[in-house]
């Protein structure tokens, strides 16, 4: 779960992190109090979207008086930055910035543990340092028993500066986001940048951080903080229907059950070219009211162009899948090409059920890939 810049800069500050006061504002009016409030000659506005590359959008702005502020809250707030619609900013005081850090936690899946990521590269192009100079990112493992003591935050304190007094300031600031990271078991915990001043202070000027899905029972907090998009209200429709769905944003509409089918499934169109649309686990049942929902969810894309459904038949019987679609499809109409491969239990009966129909059979997972993607295309 992702939230805006201005609710993870409130959740830093919270822990003692230096982050200085932001107004978020929804109109040019209350931005106006906002810069009154900050009595301040230069702020910083900027869209809160769940996306980065807002600075490259044009979604971040310095305003060095209240008609310019004016003008780039009017430009900003409704603009749209990667498809997301910007309906609020945050105006806060612009400081005088000497350099620019990157500092984060994040889980590692390869060393199975939270990682501080340092780079003295900071600002809008940490991508392609990690990119193009991987070498300039430090990574420190860290272990879960024994968290960041005194001596290691000060060891990676070093890597961004020279400055003892900075770097005492800096551990410190490690240990409080590590806590913060830990205590609200977030997946992502980031400052970037964070930024040395020409005063000589370290600050925090932007924040991001995502959490857990699975713990966020722990945090109801946190969880009200939640914003899902068109996508991720599917995927919670999904849940409530016993899927297991993810949109991919592909052509193939994927229909499998078990996790692990659906992912040889995906793995096979992709192998043949293809992009699929989704992961969708409908799980064992032959029922055709499951089959009926599934399907309406994955027409609900627009970008479907062929649906591929590959059922295993263990303990299910495949002929039973067979007049399960059958009876599914008798009340869904839909000119799209659906390809169907069945395997297992009862295969050759259920096959048969479904022969002469405007289905397309396939018998291996290759032959329905190949076919799906031949559709698609």
């Amino acid at each position: 779960m992702k939230i805006h810049e201005y609710q993870a800069r409130e959740l830093l500050a919270s822990y003692g992190l230096p982050v200085d006061k932001a107004y978020i504002c929804r109109n040019v009016d209350d931005a106006v109090r906002a810069y009154q409030e900050l009595d301040t000659p230069l702020v910083v506005v900027k869209a809160q979207v769940h996306t980065g590359g807002r600075g490259k959008a044009g979604g971040v702005k310095l305003a060095k008086n209240e008609i310019e502020l004016r003008q780039h809250v009017a430009n900003i707030l409704w603009m749209d930055i990667k498809g997301f619609i910007v309906d609020r900013v945050l105006i806060g005081k612009a400081v005088n910035i000497a350099s620019e850090y990157y500092a984060s936690y994040v889980i590692d899946r390869k060393s199975k543990s939270t990682i501080l990521m340092l780079s003295r590269e900071g600002g809008m192009d940490i991508e392609e340092v990690a990119r193009n100079t991987p070498e300039k990112i430090h990574k420190i493992v860290i272990d879960p028993l024994i968290g960041i003591p005194d001596y290691l935050a000060r060891e990676a304190a070093f890597k961004l500066f020279d400055d003892i007094k900075l770097v005492r300031e800096a551990a410190t600031i490690f240990q409080k986001l590590y806590r913060l990271f830990v205590d609200t078991d977030a997946s992502l915990a980031e400052i970037n940048p964070l930024v040395l001043t020409e005063e000589g202070l370290i600050k925090a000027i932007d924040a991001k951080m995502t959490f857990d899905d699975n713990a966020l029972y722990r945090h109801p907090k946190i969880a009200a903080l939640f914003e899902p998009t068109e996508e991720e209200k599917k995927e919670q429709n999904a849940k409530s229907k016993g899927f297991s769905y993810v949109h991919l944003g592909g052509e193939i509409g994927c229909m499998v059950n078990g996790a692990g089918l659906a992912m040889a499934t995906m793995d096979m169109i992709k192998l043949y070219g293809g992009e699929p649309a989704n992961f969708l686990d409908i799980g064992g049942s032959s029922n055709p009211t499951k089959v009926i929902e599934a399907m309406k969810l994955l027409l609900s894309d627009k970008n479907v162009k062929v649906v591929l459904i590959n059922i295993f038949g263990g303990i299910t019987r495949c002929d039973d899948v067979a007049r399960g679609l059958l009876e599914a499809f008798s009340q869904i109409k839909t000119d799209i090409p659906i390809v169907i491969r069945l395997t297992g239990t009862n295969e050759k009966e259920g096959r048969a059920l479904l022969e002469g129909t405007e289905f397309h059979l396939a018998e291996t997972m290759g032959e329905a890939g190949k076919k799906a993607v031949e559709l698609a295309n």
